[in-house]
């Protein structure tokens, strides 16, 4: 099941679940067929992040709403007005650096490093802030008196679904509620400046393109064969496949997790394979009126405009 935020005609953030070019009105469809869902807990036809922390049967509550929606209780995906799925996560995305091979190597030969033989015995992990995050449609906002080296990012985004602590990794996979698509933009003037800032770099506002919805667990079995993809204006620049990971999505979320207690609707962005824009040559940086395209095969496409700071807007 494909479940999208959208914002209907009032401006309402909804719940919708794709289907056949159009995407179902939840909260509609409820209200159709006299289900207590519209009466009694709304928000689980509206918010996703309740949704999610409903657990399992609130999801197949959902599904059956779906299958049984009415033909006028659904709009166009042409015409829906995409939100990030989860438009004000709870807290900050965490985030993988370095989790493919290729892109540990030429980061590091990029910024002047050695590369090691071996990759590191444990994965990396930063965050962005929950101002970051846009819809898979938004504008990218670029402003030059504040960095001039936006770079791309595609990255498999898993979204929690039951939390815990200390989660081992032959249970993970039971803990994800589904999966998106993540485009981690960085500021590399910013996150390369001295005293290595990350988290500044990766956290300007509108930097964290999401969606275009969740794919829920069931219909992605094995996360490790999906193929990823980035194209800038037509040009393809990044193109591989999660079983490249280093650290893989069990591993990940079972590391994660050892002393830190996962929420439902929490998100983790894996890390993004090579190609990015400051380890090319020369190096490339995205710019006004760059149209990029961020792609996991089992998931969808983002397609995100970069416009001058002044002119952006989202949501």
């Amino acid at each position: 099941m494909r479940i999208a935020t959208f914002r209907d005609e009032a401006g309402r953030a909804r719940l919708g679940v794709a289907r056949d070019g159009e995407l179902v009105d939840l909260l509609r469809a409820a209200t159709a067929l006299n289900a207590p869902e519209a009466r009694e807990a709304p928000a689980l036809l509206t918010d996703m992040l309740a949704l999610i922390a409903a657990g399992p049967r609130a999801l197949d509550r959902v599904r059956e709403l779906a299958r049984l929606a009415p033909e006028d209780t659904t709009i166009s995906l042409a015409v829906a007005h995409l939100l990030a799925p989860i438009p004000r996560p709870s807290k900050n995305i965490f985030c993988v650096g370095r989790n493919y091979a290729e892109h540990a190597a030429e980061s590091l030969r990029a910024s002047g490093d050695p590369v090691p033989a071996k990759p590191s015995q444990n994965p990396n992990f930063f965050t962005k802030a929950v101002t970051t995050v846009i819809g898979p449609t938004d504008e990218i906002p670029y402003d030059p008196d504040l960095s001039a080296e936006l770079d791309w990012e595609v990255e498999l985004g898993v979204i929690i679904g039951e939390g815990g602590r200390n989660i081992t990794r032959d249970d993970a996979l039971a803990h994800v509620f589904g999966y998106t698509v993540i485009n981690d933009i960085s500021a590399r003037d910013l996150q390369h400046a001295p005293g290595a800032q990350w988290f500044y770099g990766k956290s300007l506002d509108g930097s964290c393109p999401m969606g275009p919805w969740i794919v829920t667990a069931d219909e992605i079995p094995d996360p490790s064969r999906l193929v990823l993809s980035l194209s800038v204006n037509g040009a393809l620049k990044q193109h591989e496949t999660t079983a490249s990971m280093i650290f893989n999505i069990p591993t990940l979320i079972s590391f994660l997790s050892r002393g830190i207690t996962l929420e439902p609707g929490d998100i983790i962005a894996t890390g993004t394979p090579a190609g990015v824009g400051f380890a090319r040559t020369p190096k490339e940086f995205l710019r006004p009126d760059d149209i990029m395209e961020s792609s996991i095969d089992a998931i969808g496409t983002m397609r995100n405009l970069v416009v001058t700071a002044a002119t952006s807007h989202q949501g």
